[in-house]
């Protein structure tokens, strides 16, 4: 994956600034900061529009707005978003959802919500450690350790948190990460101090290579990984990532927020999904926000882990505890899951016909592996969202991932499915995407952009 700064990530930026020039507006012409005065009473100090990235921002919504099709983003969703959902008074098919296995309107998660909410009230009033616990956050915690064959688990408000505190208090020497992994990975060996160090994605030839070259000029070593990938829809293989961190001393973290409910023939997980014993795992960590039908993280793994975690982890002792609310619906997903595999047959289902039609119809799903996430690259960013604006005015809400989330060029559409998906909701779907994408050259000229 690039970064900015790189030669790369240079290109593409002057790329959209040549853009933007070519549309007769006056968007580029502000000198960037780097080159404004600083003088005691230039307000360059004190202007958020002088802040790294603010300038790439306004260019993509400059030229969102000349093209007429403005952002793709914060789309208003009028109720639930399932499979299906409501914009600006139009049912729409919906691919852009996390609800997996269809929990979130489940009657027996919206019961647990209820009974949750007269038992406790909304907010647990204050962190575990000041407000005290509530038996709900020990029930789930205790599910999710049984799930992982695991000593403990501990739940934490925030996924995206779970990871920055997980790495940035446990890693000082170095961390390891796939160039694929979430930015809140990233951002926890950042805050961590730690030498940081990516191997090209699923490449772990590449991952053995760096620890034969750097392992032994430091104490300890974290490798991170994800389950399953959130912008490629595939997974890598646990059998040798726990056969290198074994041989190199290091541990291996999971993240496990897309993979559960997802991958494996019951839903379990990556580790079901590679034949491992997850407890060869050091560190399990995921989401409840996606199959699981709330909100938050955690950290399953062993005793000591789970207690250093709970005792000097910042953003487990100076939080707030989980709403119970939360916990208690989080925790009926847990029994759901393991009860109900035919939903998680459905999705698999649902998976292979996507995968096969949009193979069919010419599409390029990258390494997408048949699972519940399926890209469809385009290639640059443009026509990525006029694409994703396109398929809204067909009945399909499909967001794009544009640079700098995924590489340059790599622009693509991000399909995720449900196990309520229909087969011909998702055949018509890639019907339409496929016709777009064939008209797309006569769509920009008509649109006017330049360089198509």
């Amino acid at each position: 994956m690039t970064h900015k700064g790189s030669p790369l990530a240079d290109e593409a930026r002057q790329r959209l600034l040549s853009r933007v020039a070519l549309l007769g507006d006056d968007a580029g012409a502000r000198p960037p900061p780097t080159t404004l005065a600083k003088s005691p009473t230039d307000k360059s100090r004190v202007d958020f529009n002088t802040l790294p990235g603010f300038e790439e921002l306004r260019i993509q919504r400059t030229i969102g707005e000349k093209i007429g099709v403005g952002t793709p983003y914060f789309r208003m969703h009028e109720a639930r978003a399932g499979s299906r959902t409501r914009i600006d008074g139009r049912e729409i098919v919906n691919f852009s959802s996390y609800d997996y296995l269809g929990l979130n309107a489940d009657p027996r998660i919206t019961a647990a919500a209820k009974e949750a909410i007269d038992h406790y009230g909304i907010s647990p009033s204050g962190s575990r450690h000041v407000a005290g616990e509530r038996p709900i956050h020990r029930a789930l915690e205790n599910a999710l350790a049984t799930h992982y064959g695991v000593d403990d688990c501990v739940a934490i408000v925030s996924g995206y948190a779970t990871n920055l505190g997980v790495i940035g208090q446990l890693v000082g020497p170095k961390v390891i990460c796939d160039a694929a992994v979430h930015n809140s990975a990233v951002m926890g060996g950042v805050l961590s101090g730690a030498a940081r160090r990516s191997f090209p994605h699923n490449d772990l030839d590449a991952l053995e290579r760096l620890l034969v070259s750097t392992r032994h000029k430091f104490e300890r070593a974290l490798i991170v990984v994800e389950g399953l990938y959130s912008m490629d829809g595939d997974w890598p293989d646990l059998h040798r990532l726990i056969d290198i961190k074994t041989r190199y001393e290091a541990w291996l973290m999971v993240d496990e927020a897309h993979a559960l409910g997802v991958l494996g023939n019951r839903g379990y997980g990556s580790f079901e999904q590679c034949g491992v014993d997850p407890g060869q795992v050091d560190i399990w960590m995921g989401t409840l926000s996606k199959t699981l039908a709330g909100c938050g993280g955690y950290i399953a793994g062993s005793a000591d882990l789970v207690n250093y975690f709970k005792s000097l982890v910042g953003v487990f002792v100076y939080s707030v505890g989980m709403p119970p609310l939360i916990a208690a619906t989080a925790h009926q997903a847990v029994k759901i899951l393991r009860s109900e595999p035919e939903r998680v047959a459905r999705l698999h289902r649902n998976a292979e016909l996507f995968r096969q039609l949009a193979k069919e119809r010419g599409l390029d799903t990258g390494t997408s592996a048949s699972t519940a996430i399926c890209p469809t690259i385009v290639g640059d960013s443009i026509p990525a969202v006029v694409l994703s604006h396109k398929l809204l005015d067909r009945g399909f809400n499909v967001l794009p991932v544009l640079y700098p989330a995924v590489p340059a060029k790599a622009a693509r559409l991000r399909f995720f499915l449900t196990a309520e998906h229909t087969p011909s909701e998702i055949e018509a779907a890639l019907d339409a995407t496929a016709a777009e994408l064939t008209d797309m050259p006569k769509t920009l000229r008509a649109m006017r952009v330049p360089g198509y």
